[in-house]
């Protein structure tokens, strides 16, 4: 309701009241209206202080919700953000892993596909020689078979052979005498020719030519069997030959076979790991979007509730303000009708023909009015003061007008007094509201600055533990496998010494048994080989011994070379895992002294975070009990600062209306009494 509303109802009511008197004059009613739409008004603006009080709570509690909603965004944003980073790390080190791994494989399969060219090779080249080789033999044992016949004969055949002067000749004979086919001659005559230009180094030393024999019989034999041996002797050196290489490629394939296979089997494995880490970091990623558009959703709500909430407090503000502005516009109209229309009314309604007792009365009215109306503004303010006040009053009218003292002096010099004690009870109101003002804001900041200090600690301490929880188990696990990795290297050792050991001892009984049988052969055959036996010596069965004792020497040689192979592989596997082993173990090791050390810093520093946890704790304890005490004193109070401040207001301008009223009333009392003194005397003459 603005002034120019209250003037015109104020307008409308004397217009009516000057149509027909009542008891109380117009002016009486209009004053009592404005104090009742004063009231009217004050009570409007304790609903909206109410209201204003209730949604700043609201706009309190939310904006605290939030912040702890930020919070936990932002720690959830870093954690998906320390995830994906730790994947993308485990992704390039697997990647790595499996491009190493690949390039084996590759380079296994290779070496794997020309070791096989080379097996396939020499096994064709064997079967080739093999082949020649045994038609040879098969073509040395008929020739010695048909020579052999034909010694036991006496005919014309038998006395070309004894007369042929070389085996060339003696074979040129057999062929003649179909004996042989020239097919056959002709390869042995260029094995007869082959042997003799390898067997030139040894005509140096006396040895006879292989194509050169006597003219009899057993020449022409012991040439045929002599190339026999040495035949049977390139078919077992080619045979040892082949098996030496089809073992050794048998080896290699197995270790390149394992050594892929072992490969493909990491590589799955590093590809699966390699899956999990990528679907981990897609996970944490698709986490860090809806977590971050989470967060960027409650910053902006707690802007736009910032927003909203600092217009709330204008638009009350300027409320509050526009409701003072009626309230100073209602007291000033309520000033201007108690300052200009007392004569007026006084004329208007009553006081036009006063004689000097009516005066007395008049007076004794006024006094008595301007009790009634501090009583009625200590009512409509429910002030003990005022109440006493006005129970001064009236006693100061009553004892004053018996003893004959200066009543309005006495009243105004009440009212001045009580005026005086509430401006100096609202400017001590006003400084304490101030003080509290001020405590109160810097004791909430305080309150906020260490709630978020604690908050970070707290944060700190927890992810730092855990961070230490898990490098322990970390360490603990890698403690266990050193332990495993200590235990099957033992174990290794052990094997390989009993292993090393057998060989040493196995190796040794072979190569004496191997010595043994090349000593006995040596023997048997220099014996065999002298012509100048003086007896008959077993030669069949010399030679049948002869032949057992090579199939032992090719046995034990065949075993010593097994043996050996599988020892150097055993040594090589050995010292391949040996090597192995000390580098994972100064790995591992190391490990643990790295994650040791940091999880022994991690724990100082959350006993360094737990000691200023508990220093900001007690700051916090400290600063909570204050407020408290602050609130106790500054807010916990039946009437708010705003209620009372409003009470005091409208009774220090209630006081100063009675003053003004008072002073009104003296002044036409002045008046009065002069008009009359002058009546008085000249209806004295006149009598």
């Amino acid at each position: 309701m603005n002034l120019t509303t209250t003037m015109f109802m104020l307008l409308a009511i004397a217009a009516t009241s000057s149509a027909g008197a009542t008891q109380a004059s117009p002016i009486e009613k209009i004053v009592e209206m404005i104090s009742d739409l004063q009231s009217k008004v004050i009570a409007e603006g304790a609903d909206a202080q109410k209201t204003y009080d209730e949604y700043a709570e609201w706009c309190e509690d939310r904006s605290t919700k939030l912040g702890f909603e930020i919070k936990t965004g932002k720690a959830d944003v870093e954690e998906f953000k320390a995830t994906i980073e730790e994947e993308v790390s485990t992704i390039g080190a697997l990647e790595a892993k499996i491009e190493e791994l690949s390039s084996d494989i590759q380079t296994d399969e290779a070496d794997l596909k020309a070791a096989t060219t080379i097996r396939e090779k020499e096994a064709a080249d064997f079967a080739a020689e093999e082949k020649e080789l045994t038609e040879v033999l098969d073509m040395l044992e008929r020739a010695t078979s048909i020579l052999s016949k034909e010694m036991a004969k006496s005919g014309a055949s038998m006395l070309q052979l004894k007369s042929a002067s070389s085996l060339t000749q003696a074979l040129s004979t057999m062929v003649q005498a179909s004996m042989l086919t020239s097919a056959d001659a002709s390869r042995l005559t260029a094995l007869v020719q082959t042997t003799q230009e390898s067997d030139d180094s040894d005509s140096e030393s006396g040895a006879p030519a292989a194509a050169v024999y006597e003219g009899h019989s057993d020449g022409i034999i012991g040439t045929l069997e002599g190339l026999t041996e040495k035949a049977e002797g390139q078919l077992d050196k080619a045979r040892k030959t082949e098996r030496t290489s089809a073992q050794n490629y048998d080896m290699l394939k197995q270790s390149l076979t394992d050594a892929i296979k072992f490969a493909n089997s990491d590589m799955a494995k590093a590809k699966k790991s390699l899956a999990e880490s990528q679907e981990g970091k897609a996970t944490a990623e698709g986490g860090l979007e809806v977590a971050s558009k989470d967060l960027k959703e409650d910053i902006a709500t707690k802007a736009t509730l910032h927003d909203n909430c600092m217009q709330a407090a204008e638009e009350f503000e300027l409320s509050t303000k526009s409701r003072g502005e009626e309230l100073s516009a209602l007291a000033t109209a309520k000033k201007v009708i108690m300052e200009t229309t007392g004569g007026a009314a006084a004329q208007s309604y009553g006081f036009n023909q006063v004689s000097f007792l009516q005066l007395s009365s008049s007076s004794d009215l006024s006094r008595v009015e301007a009790v009634r109306f501090i009583r009625d503004l200590a009512r409509k303010n429910k002030s003990p003061a005022l109440a006493q006040l006005a129970s001064r009053v009236s006693s100061a009218v009553k004892l004053g007008s018996a003893a004959g003292e200066d009543v309005f002096a006495k009243i105004k010099g009440l009212i001045t007094d009580m005026i005086a004690t509430l401006e100096s009870e609202a400017e001590a109101d006003a400084q304490q509201k101030a003080y509290c003002d001020k405590e109160m804001s810097e004791a909430n900041t305080k309150k906020d600055d260490l709630t978020t200090e604690k908050d970070k600690l707290s944060t700190k301490i927890a992810q730092d533990s855990a961070a230490s929880t898990k490098l322990k188990e970390q360490v603990a696990t890698l403690q266990n496998e050193l332990a495993s990795m200590s235990k099957a290297k033992a174990e290794a050792d052990a094997l390989r010494t009993k292993e090393n050991e057998a060989f040493k001892k196995n190796s040794a009984e072979m190569k004496l048994g191997i010595e043994g049988v090349q000593k006995a052969l040596k023997v048997l055959k220099e014996y065999y080989a002298k012509g100048d036996q003086s007896h008959s010596a077993a030669e069949g069965a010399g030679s049948g011994i002869i032949g057992l004792l090579e199939v032992c020497e090719s046995d034990f040689t065949k075993g010593l070379t097994e043996m050996t192979a599988q020892e150097e592989t055993a040594a090589t596997e050995y010292d391949a895992y040996v090597k192995q082993d000390q580098i994972e173990t100064a790995a591992k090791t190391k490990d643990v002294e790295y994650k040791t050390k940091e999880a022994a810093g991690l724990d100082k520093a959350v006993s360094e975070l737990s000691g200023d946890l508990t220093t900001v704790t007690d700051e916090l304890d400290a600063v909570l009990s204050g407020l408290d005490k602050l609130k106790e004193m500054c807010v916990a109070k039946a009437e708010p600062y705003a209620e009372r401040k409003a009470r005091r207001e409208a009774e220090l301008a209630g006081l100063k209306q009675a003053l003004q009223i008072l002073d009104g009333e003296a002044m036409l009392l002045q008046k009065t009494t002069r008009h009359t003194l002058r009546g008085a005397k000249f209806h004295h003459t006149a009598a």
